[in-house]
């Protein structure tokens, strides 16, 4: 939840297809679970998708290597909602891709999607067939939301799960920062016309005139405009102390490097669309720099019982993981822990029963014992506050090194 080098999408591509080899150490005889992973690998968000793949796929690897299952192994199946056309995520090549998981009946879990435009059009697929996903990184509220039961999940039992909160947290929250920490007056809202993006600036907007700050004006971005400065020179002209960007990179790149020309001295936050390797390596510095972004959930990767684990996703991969890579981690772990307690009482392991089991769990996870309430939304909801703040010493593409850790936003 960008127009980009093709020296990079050739690179992103291909770390994305070396991660999802066959696992090791599991023996010929051995039963096999798939787990989809389901990210968008192509596009403006490639980096981010590869760094949450390979999070689910360390997990995987742990379990067959320990043999968590006995008598089992697992596999990842890969799945790309990112389109060349698009240049993002493609929520039709989702519910595609949503299809051919619910067909291949050893598929009996999912990790993503990673963008909530594309949860939207699983969803329903997904809940016909019974397959329950576990999403590190789509924040929209309404996919989990019971009002909206009918339309994404006409089976009647959750089958949505989520290892972050919603951006009924993400957006207030960070209204409340900016009100509460950074003393903001007056702000114009911006999305990008997507599903999460609107959501997000919506959620974002209301808290934000119930917190007091004067809202100078709304617009929506055309993802695949090339120029947004007729809205910036607006912005400019209303002085407005902040803007705020709900969406993700392909339009976010575009706003970020606009934005540093036009209004550089104006405050600018967005949400976990506006956090990531994609808009360090799309927009670069000095544009990036003092931008604030959130996530939605805890911030884990920078605490010292995580070093070893660290460590090793780094050795393993040559890359940092970021919260939302712990995040796909812990969402696989869950699944693997489901299977686990199923074997070990001698159940029958099914989508049914995978579905039954995730949705009662608590499992000890990176960050912390995950469950789950009634709706798949996790219980535990932290939103966290980063501000880009440049580190020369550090790559200059690794969020783990340039997005400064600034605390946990203000709950509503």
């Amino acid at each position: 939840m960008i127009t980009r080098r093709s020296a990079f999408k050739v690179a992103a591509g291909v770390a994305a297809t070396a991660t999802f080899g066959a696992t090791q150490g599991a023996q010929a005889a051995d039963k096999v679970v798939k787990i989809a992973l389901e990210m968008s690998f192509t596009g403006s968000d490639a980096t981010s998708a590869v760094r949450a793949a390979q999070g689910a796929q360390m997990a995987i690897d742990e379990a067959n290597a320990a043999k968590t299952v006995p008598g089992y192994k697992f596999e990842s199946v890969k799945f790309d909602d990112g389109t060349a056309t698009a240049g993002q995520y493609d929520p039709a090549q989702g519910a595609t891709n949503a299809r051919k998981m619910v067909s291949d009946k050893d598929i009996l879990a999912s990790v993503g999607p990673q963008m909530s435009g594309v949860g939207k059009a699983m969803a329903p697929i997904l809940s016909a067939g019974n397959l329950a996903t576990i999403t590190p990184s789509s924040t929209n509220p309404d996919i989990t939301d019971p009002k909206f039961a009918a339309q994404f999940k006409p089976q009647g039992k959750a089958i949505y799960f989520r290892t972050v909160a919603t951006d009924a947290y993400q957006g207030p929250n960070m209204a409340n920062y900016m009100a509460e920490t950074l003393k903001i007056k007056s702000i114009y809202v911006l999305d990008d016309s997507g599903a999460y993006g609107v959501g997000l600036a919506d959620a974002f907007q209301g808290q934000a005139e119930k917190k007091g700050i004067k809202i100078l004006g709304r617009d929506k971005l055309d993802p695949k405009a090339a120029d947004y400065s007729a809205i910036l020179t607006k912005i400019k002209s209303l002085n407005a102390d902040a803007i705020y960007y709900g969406g993700v990179g392909q339009a976010g790149v575009k706003i970020c490097k606009q934005a540093y020309d036009i209004i550089p001295k104006t405050i600018k936050a967005g949400g976990d669309g506006m956090f990531g390797a994609d808009l360090l390596t799309g927009a670069g510095f000095p544009a990036v720099e003092g931008w604030y972004a959130t996530q939605a959930s805890p911030h884990v990767v920078d605490d010292p019982k995580l070093a070893k684990w660290s460590k090793k996703y780094t050795d393993l991969y040559k890359m940092g993981p970021d919260d939302y890579t712990v995040t796909s981690y812990d969402a696989t772990v869950i699944i693997i822990d489901a299977v686990k307690s199923l074997h070990a009482a001698g159940k029958p392991i099914n989508r049914d029963t995978v579905r039954d089991a995730i949705q009662a769990s608590k499992t000890p996870t990176l960050q912390g014992t995950v469950s789950f309430d009634a709706n798949g939304d996790l219980v535990n909801k932290v939103i966290s506050v980063y501000q880009i703040t440049k580190d020369t010493t550090k790559p200059l593409d690794d969020p783990s090194s340039q997005y400064k850790y600034m605390g946990v936003a203000p709950m509503v």
